[in-house]
């Protein structure tokens, strides 16, 4: 045996690197198997715990990468490398990358905080990153919401988290308001029966909240009355375009005016000062 070494002019250093470089590689190929199966596992127990599927995925690919990182560290370890050197040019390399990729980190640190808390889930219709649209996704680094043209806006996710977020569909329910004028001449109480009325004909006005109406202001050719009523989230547009028709419809066929806006016209006959007719 000591005379093939010595024919093939490998040290005993020599040959315990070659030893150690197995052994690493090795532990690299075991261990980036057993890294997958102990992420997957990870993602199947959180699916049975109902978490949310993209958190999941998140999660997933994070327990897999920090293994993954841990490993390659214990790899370089056995194959010689000194630790030290490695930490340092870790270090400086995650530095490197974070100052690179500032606005894509800030992006997933708000998607990992949108999943996590979830303001808003897919499908709801949402006021966020100044864009009005119904949630159609929300990844890691953005959120896609189709606006109600159909068009589509791909909102980044620090965008969305740096400014209010209003959620139209949480609560189940969301009330409408009209504004309708009657003349100074026409009865309010009249008026405000009638309301009452097409309320009580209307099955997607919610009777609690009870539905009102009342006198809002006195404006400069009408009678300003307000109409305020709850409907579920998705009822809330086609309820009340049909109750301001029925509103017309009715008060009309009742002889109750919708005035213009009028105004009135005061002409004073005669000469002016200093001159004469």
């Amino acid at each position: 045996m000591h005379d093939l070494l010595a024919r093939l002019h490998f040290s005993e250093g020599t040959i315990t690197t070659l030893i150690n470089v197995s052994i690493a590689v090795v532990m690299l190929l075991i261990g980036l198997w057993l890294a997958a199966r102990v992420a997957n596992f990870a993602r199947r127990a959180m699916r049975r715990a109902n978490v949310d599927e993209t958190l999941s995925g998140f999660l997933r690919n994070l327990i897999n990468g920090v293994l993954v990182a841990l490993l390659i560290v214990m790899a370089l370890q056995q194959a010689g490398v000194p630790s030290a050197p490695l930490v340092a040019a870790l270090g400086a390399g995650g530095l490197a990358i974070g100052l690179a990729l500032q606005g894509s980190l800030s992006n997933l640190a708000w998607g990992v905080l949108l999943i996590v808390f979830r303001p808003f889930r897919v499908g709801d219709f949402v006021h966020a990153g100044g864009i009005d649209g119904t949630v159609e996704g929300v990844s890691l680094m953005y959120t896609l919401l189709v606006m109600p043209d159909n068009r589509e806006a791909v909102v980044p996710n620090a965008k969305i988290g740096s400014e209010a977020i209003i959620n139209f569909n949480r609560r189940g329910t969301r009330r409408f308001e009209l504004k309708v004028g009657i003349g100074y001449k026409d009865s309010i109480g009249k008026a405000m029966d009638l309301v009452r009325e097409l309320y009580a004909a209307d099955a997607r006005i919610l009777s609690d909240p009870a539905p009102g109406v009342w006198t809002e202001s006195l404006g400069d050719s009408a009678v300003v009355l307000v109409l305020r009523g709850y409907t579920r989230s998705g009822d809330v547009w086609a309820t009340q375009t049909d109750l301001l028709r029925a509103v017309k419809e009715r008060f009309d066929a009742e002889g109750i005016s919708l005035p213009y806006p009028q105004r009135e016209l005061t002409v004073v006959q005669g000469s002016l000062p200093g001159r004469t007719a």
